[in-house]
Order: structure tokens, then sequence, then C-alpha cells
């Protein structure tokens, strides 16, 4: 199994960043990066997930096809779908995010940055806008709680992914918002949207539609964290649904919808998980969700891992029954 592979690569290098884990050894690949500014509790809490930075290529204004023209993507196959007012529903294939993780760009007007995290599962749409500016992010290589850790162009502050905030430098406890977006098979989305555009494959040499976290997320434990498993028994890979700080495991929505906390989440069969079989199109199925509130409109969610919920929101409350 690749996964296990990547655990005994980096069993030995996970101990020696910890070891090493201090903004002095970080400051020559981060020159202009304010280490006096900071709200995590130990540097001891970010490690190098392997890649250097931008070893991870980040992407900015993609291309686009037509939904009629693309003819690689599986109809299984997760996408993350991003329909803002005032312009074409988009497209942005995980089989390209999981080997680039972030794509800038603006759609509709607004600057947008789309974030994958494949160690925590987690998609998350960001507006990019803040104090006036607009942020570029890219992909710094190291990780906190397994989660990816982006940094902006402009100021090289450092940002958590699954919270959308500002952990290491000037930009230190600043919250980007979230846009609605969410995960659905390649099928639910062009049957959706027949006018549609979908990002095109990025001219890198990556092999696009291989999952190189084969088994990932029905493995025993998360990589690269030393944590706090989830609590009430739920597997720390089990799929959960964050709004806000409240999480549904996904294992309870499919017995049909539910309706409480003014939210309505669903959840269908057809989406292919990207974390499991060498071909992401061809992973066991673990549906699609959808959150709105009760006027029907798209709420900002992340599917998440639940260890990751738990991680970085040790007090969040755990939506387990009615």
């Amino acid at each position: 199994m690749r996964f296990k592979y990547l655990i005994a690569a980096f069993v030995v290098g996970c101990l020696i960043t910890t070891a090493q884990a201090t903004p002095d050894r970080w400051r020559v690949e981060w020159p202009n990066t304010d280490f006096g500014k900071t709200n995590i509790g130990s540097w001891s809490e970010i490690l190098s997930g392997g890649p250097p930075r931008d070893g991870i290529p980040a992407l900015t204004d993609p291309d686009y096809i037509k939904v009629s023209r693309e003819k690689r993507i599986l109809d299984r196959e997760p996408v993350i779908t991003l329909e803002l007012p005032g312009d074409t529903p988009r497209a942005f294939p995980i089989r390209y995010l999981t080997w680039h993780e972030i794509v800038n760009d603006t759609v509709g007007g607004v600057p947008v940055a789309v974030t994958f995290c494949p160690l925590c599962n987690s998609g998350i749409t960001f507006d990019r806008r803040i104090q006036g500016k607009v942020l570029t992010f890219g992909v710094s290589g190291k990780l906190r709680n397994s989660d990816m850790v982006m940094y902006d162009r402009e100021t090289e502050s450092w940002w958590q992914q699954a919270l959308g905030q500002g952990i290491v430098g000037q930009m230190t406890g600043v919250e980007l918002t979230q846009l609605p977006s969410w995960m659905e098979s390649w099928a639910e989305f062009k049957a959706r949207n027949p006018n549609g555009l979908v990002m095109a494959q990025p001219n890198y040499p990556r092999d696009y539609g291989r999952n190189p976290y084969t088994g990932y997320d029905t493995s025993a434990r998360p990589f690269l964290y030393n944590g706090e498993m989830p609590p009430h028994g739920i597997e720390p890979l089990a799929r959960v649904v964050r709004v806000g700080d409240r999480a549904w495991p996904v294992a309870r929505l499919r017995s049909g919808k539910v309706e409480e906390a003014g939210l309505n989440i669903t959840w269908e069969k057809g989406q292919a998980s990207a974390l499991d079989s060498a071909n992401i199109g061809k992973g066991r199925d673990v549906g699609t969700v959808r959150v709105r509130d009760t006027r029907g409109r798209d709420v900002p969610h992340d599917v998440m891992f639940a260890f990751a919920f738990h991680a970085f929101w040790p007090e969040g409350t755990w939506m387990l029954s009615n």
C-alpha cells in the first residue's frame, strides 16, 4: 500500500523535523516571514510534509474548457464545485488539486482560492480579499495536525487551511471568508451544468488521475499526526460535515437527510473517494454532501476527517443524533 510506504519513508524525518522545529532553521527559506507573531502553542506543532516551499506548485489563473469537451474525467471522480452569482458554474477536479492543492483565480468578480488538503480530505474555497489586499496563496510544504499550511506571497504569512486563519507572520489571527462550495461527482456537476466550465489539465508533468495516497482513508491513523483521536468512538479517518464548530458524521446522513441547527444536510451516493484506490475515479463510493439553509441557499462547509475536526475544534460540538 502506497500510504504505508509513505509512513515508513517519513517517520525518521518527522522525528528530526520535530526536534528542529524553530524559526532559526526556517528563516533562510522564509526571510520575509515575521516569526515574532504567531498564535500556535509550540513550534513543534509545525512539521515538514516532505516537499519544500512551492514543491507542490499552486496554480494561478488556470484555463477552463466547456463541460462538453472534457473527456478525461471519469463520472464518479470528485470535483469541487463553485457556483457564484454572475459567473458560469465551475468545476475544479480533485485529480488536479491532489497535485497542486491551491488554485488562485477570480470568479464572478471575486478573487478566490480553491483549496484541497488530501491528508484531511478538506476542500474549502476562500475569498482572497483581506484588509484591502488581494492575496495569492502558495503551498508552504509544512503541516500542522496533518493539515496543509498555506502562505500568502504578499506578506509571506502562514495560514492554516482547515481554519482559513493566519497562524504565523503579519496576518496572524486574520480570518479569510469561506465561500459556499462543495465536493460532488463529475457526473453530478455536468448533469446540472451542461454549459458549465471545468478547469483544464495543468501543464505540469504530473500523473493526473492517480491517487498517491492509496488506501489512506481506510488506514488506522492519520499521517504525520500526533494529537488526540476523536471522541465518541468515531474513527479518526471517518468523514464528518463541519459547519462552523459543529460536526455531523457522514455515516449518520446515509439513512436520509438531517434537518437541524437551521440546516438541511443531504447525502447522495455516486462520488468516489479520492483517497482510496490508485485510480481516483475507481475509489469506493463515499457520496456527495450538500448543506443548505432553511431558504435553500448553499452554506459554507467542509467534509473533513474526524481527527482534523477534533484537532482544530477540540471544544466543538459533535452532532451525533437528533
